[in-house]
């Protein structure tokens, strides 16, 4: 008989430990090791998938050639990937409950056309999948449902179906019998990305997986599913906005910075192929404490609008407000503002907001920023046409950003008129630009240009 033994586990990190402990040593975190059995015996080879041995081979003698991808119907997708799905590659597809992952899979499932689907479904019947398939549209007829958890029988119908590409939604719900502890615990979830890694390697088949995230933001199961994975896609946005945005955070075949945007719809995710436009209030008339930026998400330049509100801190103790933008940067950019310019701003409430729910951190938003700040609290109002691209230093210069050739090339595609950026990206301005491009270098000039 298998000799049986527990031990407990940290349900946020997974460090494991022969007892239990209050507080984690491995992420500090309090109550979170949770007892699990682990049954000791032979675990069970899957033939259908076994490799055979790889011998050592000189690095002199591998050929390198280019990675062949797989092009999906989604064009947003494909950019975030790094134009395309590498076969036998395991993508993790993290998000908040509702934000849209299951929508996005199952509508790239039904989309992509000459490749056979089997789509994993442990938390939905086939009447519901079926249901929102009818909404979405179907137009691959190759498109396979089960609805399973063991991860044995999944491979079981994997190797009827031989599927060339596989959808498990969600790795939450997957358990082997090896394990002896409940779906969801950190050894079954490790245990099962293990299993479906072995697989996808194996057979040169790519994986999805979709992961659900802790109540910190952070892809449950933890740190352990990011190592293991060869891409991790994070799904953010807010359920009460419109548009959400898919980031990867790990990629080994391609770049980290990339960024797709979609709109929800009652049709499913509609990819937005120029987000300038959706980002950006349409407005009769100027108001105070609205500036655009340039920015850019990996090598996509985007405007978005920044919104500030500065009033008299009525309740004593002035606030400090920050939607979509670091809180910490914008308390430096106010105290730039009150001791190297002069503004008294310290005894009034600041709000600031990025319109469109998206979350920035590229330093070319400081420019803009502190113009919104500074429009709401004179009541002075920006003229639409002028768009701000630059960082802010401590001592109040204002300092280059890269790729200022891209934003320059966006505002002028939006129609903008001026585009404020830093005396030392002179050299990289084109020659030839429809747009007034407007260098600074200090702060007071900048003031003296934009508010007269």
């Amino acid at each position: 008989m298998a000799k049986v033994k527990s031990a407990f586990f940290c349900q946020n990190c997974g460090a494991q430990s022969p007892k239990w402990i209050g507080k984690c040593p491995s992420c500090g975190e309090w109550n979170t090791y949770v007892e699990e059995v682990i049954q000791q015996e032979a675990k069970p080879t899957i033939n259908a998938f076994t490799a055979a041995a790889d011998k050592p081979t000189l690095i002199s003698e591998i050929t390198s050639g280019s990675t062949p991808r797989i092009t999906m119907p989604d064009k947003e997708l494909n950019r975030v990937l790094g134009d395309g799905l590498v076969p036998g590659s395991l993508t993790l597809f993290g998000g908040e409950p509702g934000i849209g992952k299951s929508t996005l899979l199952l509508q790239i499932a039904l989309a992509v056309k000459n490749l056979r689907v089997l789509y994993i479904s442990g938390e939905e019947s086939q009447e519901q999948l079926n249901m929102r398939a009818k909404r979405i549209g179907i137009k691959n007829q190759e498109c396979y449902i089960l609805t399973e958890t063991l991860i044995q029988n999944i491979f079981q119908q994997a190797e009827a179906v031989k599927p060339q590409l596989l959808v498990i939604d969600s790795i939450q719900t997957l358990y082997t019998g090896q394990i002896d502890s409940a779906p969801g615990s950190i050894s079954q979830i490790r245990q099962c990305t293990a299993d479906l890694m072995r697989y996808a390697k194996t057979t040169q088949v790519p994986v999805f997986i979709i992961g659900h995230i802790t109540k910190d933001g952070s892809i449950a199961g933890p740190k352990v599913l990011e190592h293991m994975v060869d891409t991790v896609l994070q799904f953010e946005g807010d359920t009460h906005h419109l548009y959400r945005l898919l980031r990867t955070t790990k990629n080994r075949f391609g770049s980290t910075n990339e960024l797709g945007i979609y709109e929800m719809t009652g049709g499913g995710l509609r990819e937005v192929s120029n987000p300038s436009e959706v980002l950006i209030t349409a407005r009769e008339e100027p108001v105070s404490g609205v500036a655009i930026a340039a920015i850019t998400e990996g090598a996509r330049p985007l405007l978005i609008e920044t919104q500030a509100l500065v009033s008299s801190a009525v309740y004593g103790t002035p606030q400090r407000s920050s939607t979509g933008y670091d809180l910490r940067r914008l308390s430096m950019m106010l105290a730039v503002l009150e001791k190297r310019c002069g503004f008294r701003l310290g005894a009034k409430d600041v709000f600031l907001n990025i319109a469109g729910g998206i979350k920035v951190e590229d330093p070319a938003t400081d420019l803009a920023i502190v113009t919104a700040i500074l429009s709401s609290s004179e009541e002075i109002p920006v003229s639409p046409k002028f768009c701000f691209a630059a960082e802010i230093g401590l001592s109040g210069e204002i300092r280059p950003v890269n790729r200022i050739e891209q934003r320059i090339s966006e505002a002028e595609k939006m129609g903008f008129e001026q585009i404020f950026i830093s005396r030392y990206n002179k050299k990289s301005i084109p020659e030839k630009t429809a747009i007034k491009v407007v260098t600074v270098g200090k702060m007071e000039e900048f003031f003296g240009k934009v508010f007269g």
